[in-house]
């Protein structure tokens, strides 16, 4: 896979359902799953995102998209954030770093 990005969730009870809001979210991608027994590597190519609206579907009209960032312990790529939204970029060089 070409630019793998994505975040690493610490192994839980709710893994399976964000791992589907990921997918709900990235249908046009594959994204890869590498259990690695304590932690979850979660990774498609390029650009990855989770909306709050995916994870509440999956986990419940509770669930805050905040929370998903207690379960990440790592994670690939440069991350967004937004009040909706996370998402898991590629990047080349840092913004605002000279050419």
């Amino acid at each position: 896979m070409d630019h793998p990005v994505g975040p690493v969730l610490r192994m839980c009870d709710e893994v399976e359902s964000v791992v589907a809001a990921i997918r709900d979210d990235n249908p046009d991608i594959d994204i890869d799953v590498v259990d690695r027994g304590s932690y979850v590597r979660v990774q498609g190519p390029g650009r990855v995102r989770v909306t709050e609206a995916s994870l509440q579907r999956h986990l419940g009209p509770a669930f805050e998209l905040r929370s998903l960032q207690t379960m990440l312990s790592s994670f690939a790529g440069r991350i967004h954030t937004s009040s909706d939204e996370i998402s898991w970029e590629w990047a080349t060089k840092r913004e605002g770093a000279r050419a």
